[in-house]
């Protein structure tokens, strides 16, 4: 009869014949320390030689090779699961078992400062600490910017449907987050795509308006500063129809980037002028 293995990161999860259940709790038999993993997230059912997994009503559900899942689906190997920020490779394996190089269980810690859950006996984060992990290391080959980038487009997906139902709590909480892997690769001198970072600020704007407050608008204008880009239309006018009060706050950041705008100088694309005419708009209205 053939085994099958989940592989993350640096560790492979043998799973054996009936049900594994996969999530945030440590009941789980296999956890995920992630905010977007909901306590029991998803089971892998395995019957013989079939396998598949199922969504167990979670919020973020369950992406198969990309894409999401209803009900209980079928693996093959080498499909990859996206569960929360999350991606497992399933293996269905030949070898003889290896008590060295295998786990029924295991838990996954969530690293404080680049947000990546790994191997709790590591003792090291594979992705910020001083040793950095080889492709054929990961569980995906996905590393660097690649990774990142990866990584902040899921989190844009979630957090537009988090504020599509109303839900600003689970959205700030995700923001939140968002907003700290685009500041730490701008510290970084990484790239980011411009499509996420417009996304992500206008997001941002949704939820400003949401909670009545200026904040998310105000790091959103700081964002298109560092990065000398005219921000989109659609999030100055987001921004514009704040509460005067709130409006009010946005009159540092706002001459901020207006001056950065000035000093970079360039052509512009018609998407950009409509952005820099709203703004500029904008910047008259508070009296910069």
């Amino acid at each position: 009869m053939a085994r099958f293995r989940l592989r993350f990161l640096l560790q492979e999860f043998e799973l054996p014949q009936g049900e594994t259940l996969l999530g945030r709790s440590p009941e789980c038999h296999i956890s995920i320390e992630d905010p977007l993993v909901s306590r029991q997230h998803a089971r892998v059912t395995i019957l013989g030689d079939d396998v598949a997994i199922e969504d167990l009503s979670s919020r973020n559900g369950v992406r198969v090779n990309g894409q999401a899942i209803s009900g209980r689906h079928p693996l093959a190997d080498g499909d990859r699961l996206r569960i929360g920020t999350q991606e497992l490779v399933f293996s269905k394996v030949t070898s003889p078992p290896s008590d060295a190089s295998s786990k029924r269980t295991g838990f996954l810690r969530h690293c404080g400062r680049c947000h990546t859950p790994y191997p709790e006996e590591l003792g090291l984060c594979p992705t910020c600490g001083t040793v950095a992990p080889l492709d054929e290391e990961t569980m995906s080959g996905i590393v660097g910017e690649t990774k990142q980038s990866w990584t902040l487009q899921l989190l844009v997906e979630v957090l537009e449907k988090a504020l599509s139902v109303g839900r600003d709590v689970d959205a700030e909480r995700i923001m939140r987050r968002a907003s700290v892997t685009v500041d730490e690769r701008l510290d970084a001198g990484g790239a980011l795509d411009r499509r996420q970072v417009d996304a992500l600020v206008e997001a941002g704007a949704s939820l400003a308006k949401l909670q009545g407050k200026s904040s998310w608008c105000r790091w959103g204008l700081s964002t298109y500063e560092r990065l000398a880009w005219v921000p989109r239309a659609t999030f100055v006018a987001q921004a514009h129809s704040l509460p005067r009060a709130e409006l009010d706050l946005l009159r540092p950041t706002v001459t901020a980037l207006l001056r950065a705008l000035r000093e970079r100088g360039g052509t512009m694309t018609d998407d950009d002028l409509a952005g820099l005419l709203k703004l500029e708009a904008l910047g008259r209205e508070l009296g910069v």
